[in-house]
């Protein structure tokens, strides 16, 4: 008898359980897995926009996007962008927190200040970015030929590499910020004692840094890696507010094809072909990258 009521109360929690995360579950098929599903079923269609009306077309769209050198340019420059970006968000980011970790003067305003980046509208710094770039009246090329570095204005934008350069420039200031946040939260729970026995060794700044904080870090910074590749590969607006793709589509990433390709040019199948191998690719690179973090942390 006593079994079977605690049968009976085990069967009633799991159905509580299932209750409670029937919610959750609905949600994330219906903002993950149906567009996920649909994106990959509009793939194998040629579809007309406006009307969302097409053929079937089976896996043409596939070879026609293989085929295609601008496929092939686009996913360089979106791993170009993506590695550019990432190095530099990392790079500065763990400086910044570094520095914010110590104790100098006006520790507290200084970490509200650099979170102004992250937090700041995208339109509006690309804005800011793009007056600042501006080759007539840009403040950047008015100190440049004030102090005599150079004699002509700059091209930030217009040209190649001076696009990219600049792109990467601003994707890696609006954020790095991210970066920040997580290593100076693990860096404040670092043991203070290791760095103390670290001095009486007689190790300098860098043997610290590379013997003690960095192997610290190893895990926050593998997370943050794993999840700014993710955000970095598919921005879509900083890239398309700050260069349109150009000059010349030099610029033009894989996220920006599939807006060209779904309402430039009308071809929502196409679009959608794009936008799964996006998802293929970065499920390569996110596997390739787990797995080497695995055998690392082995």
């Amino acid at each position: 008898m006593a079994n079977k009521q605690g049968m009976t109360l085990q069967k009633r929690y799991g159905l509580i359980g299932l209750a409670l995360i029937a919610p959750t579950v609905l949600i994330l098929s219906a903002v993950i897995v149906y567009p996920l599903i649909s994106a990959i079923y509009l793939s194998f269609f040629s579809i007309y926009t406006p009307t969302l009306k097409g053929s079937f077309v089976g896996i043409d769209n596939y070879v026609e996007l293989l085929g295609s050198s601008y496929f092939w340019f686009a996913l360089w420059t979106t791993i170009l962008w993506t590695a550019g970006t990432l190095v530099l968000q990392v790079v500065f980011g763990v400086g910044m927190a570094m520095l914010l970790n110590q104790n100098i003067l006006f520790r507290s305003l200084a970490r509200s200040l650099v979170l102004f980046p992250y937090f700041v509208s995208t339109v509006v710094a690309v804005l800011v970015w793009r007056w600042l770039f501006n080759d007539l009246y840009g403040i950047l090329n008015h100190m440049l030929m004030a102090v005599g570095l150079t004699d002509m204005p700059i091209d930030y934008l217009g040209v190649m590499p001076n696009a990219m350069i600049s792109v990467i420039t601003v994707g890696a200031w609006k954020f790095f910020p991210f970066v920040v946040i997580a290593v100076l939260a693990r860096l404040q729970t670092i043991p203070e004692h290791l760095y103390e026995a670290a001095r009486i060794d007689g190790a300098g700044a860098f043997g610290r840094f590379f013997d003690i904080t960095l192997p610290q870090l190893k895990e926050v910074l593998s997370i943050v890696i794993l999840l700014r590749i993710i955000w970095d590969f598919k921005e879509f607006d900083l890239i398309y507010l700050l260069s349109g793709g150009g000059p010349l589509n030099n610029t033009r990433t894989l996220p920006l094809i599939v807006y060209q390709q779904a309402f430039g040019l009308n071809q929502m199948g196409m679009a959608a072909t794009y936008a799964v191998a996006m998802m293929i690719v970065m499920l390569v690179f996110m596997l390739f990258y787990l797995a080497r973090a695995r055998r690392s942390a082995t």
